[in-house]
């Protein structure tokens, strides 16, 4: 599992971001892939899985 840091998630539209710890790179997450209710500044751990427009976190938890 991957660990980061939710830069910003809206959840009336029901996706975020999150910044890796290690790399600083961006991953999109939606809703569907989360595991625990998270919000802006929450350390999380997820699994990388490959979407539509690049790699999606998912099976997002908090850490």
């Amino acid at each position: 599992m991957s660990r980061g840091t939710v830069k910003f998630f809206n959840e009336s539209k029901g996706f975020g971001f999150i910044i890796e710890d290690d790399t600083n790179k961006e991953y999109f997450v939606h809703v569907t892939g989360l595991i625990d209710k998270v919000k802006e500044n929450d350390e999380v751990e997820y699994d990388l899985q490959e979407g539509r427009k690049g790699l999606n976190a998912i099976n997002v938890k908090k850490a």
